[in-house]
């Protein structure tokens, strides 16, 4: 009965937004209401009792799920936490968490119980609390003589087709000629074998030889991770380590993007297309995660504008 009155208040108010973003306003009211059921044990009672289950997507997971997690931590609420396989440094102030998923599934992204989903039209939100990710993985041991600029890459397939955001050869290359002299850059695109797969298919961008050719002073994440000195549990939790001790990032759209604002510093996101748009996720819900400057790059022309500001800090 509830979602059928949310449903006609947001096509009353919102019926001329296309429907591809407008569930997302249904999506968020009813989230809201949810959590009201909580409120005589989140607010009065505050006996540890959450169980926090996702096996969504990587960027809700980071975006909301975690920080949800946190929040009931820091609230002596949290119980336990279940996540996807490499999950676990990710929930690392958990009292228990268990990595009970295979697979990350869309289906799994539609969790109401957390307080946002995806997308919303309202980033103000209640039982969210940004998680020292910085603070807690910083480490003496992936260190340089200069300072590092993460360029966190990504190719797959979007939305069923081929991919859209990515960093190409030629993105990469002007990238590491401006800022090469300046920052020691790390070079991360993940392998499918390193992460947990999801609705999304990794290609091959065939840059891995072309850098290692042209470009050898750029280090490269699949080397450091092979080397792996400091003993990481897994390739999550080496990126975690490799990003706290970097102030600097250019990433794509997606989880790679959240991933890589979640350690304060300024990041850079190319992302040409999706409902981040619609919903200024760039500018109201990622400067969230870490207080991480953000700079949203539509273009390859404005992420070449961008770069530059690397330039002068």
């Amino acid at each position: 009965m509830i979602t059928k009155i949310i449903s006609l208040y947001v096509r009353l108010q919102y019926g001329k937004l296309h429907h591809d973003v407008r569930y997302y306003y249904r999506d968020t009211y009813y989230c809201q209401f949810i959590q009201w059921k909580y409120f005589f044990r989140d607010y009065i009672f505050k006996k540890k009792y959450k169980t926090i289950s996702f096996n969504g997507e990587f960027a809700p997971e980071l975006e909301f799920v975690i920080p949800f997690a946190y929040w009931h931590f820091k609230n002596g609420t949290l119980l336990k936490t279940e996540g996807a396989k490499f999950t676990s440094e990710m929930y690392f102030f958990s009292p228990h968490h268990q990595e009970v998923f295979e697979v990350r599934t869309n289906e799994g992204n539609y969790n109401y119980e957390t307080p946002r989903i995806l997308y919303s039209q309202d980033y103000d939100i209640n039982k969210w609390e940004k998680v020292p990710y910085k603070s807690y993985f910083k480490n003496d041991i992936y260190v340089f003589d200069k300072p590092i600029l993460m360029v966190a890459n990504r190719y797959n397939t979007e939305w069923d087709g081929p991919p859209i955001s990515f960093f190409s050869i030629e993105n990469l290359k002007y990238i590491f000629d401006l800022l090469g002299k300046k920052y020691q850059i790390v070079y991360n695109r993940p392998k499918a074998k390193n992460i947990t797969s999801d609705t999304s298919e990794v290609n091959d961008l065939n840059e891995y030889d072309w850098i290692k050719e042209k470009y050898p002073e750029v280090v490269l994440m699949d080397d450091l991770f092979a080397e792996n000195k400091i003993k990481a549990k897994n390739y999550n939790h080496f990126q975690m380590c490799v990003y706290a001790n970097a102030d600097k990032f250019i990433s794509i759209h997606g989880g790679t993007a959240a991933l890589a604002s979640c350690f304060e510093g300024s990041n850079i996101i190319l992302s040409k297309k999706g409902p981040e748009h619609h919903f200024g996720c760039f500018q109201k819900l990622f400067p969230k995660l870490s207080d991480a400057t953000i700079y949203h790059a539509k273009t390859d022309q404005e992420l070449k504008n961008y770069v530059h500001h690397y330039l002068k800090d």
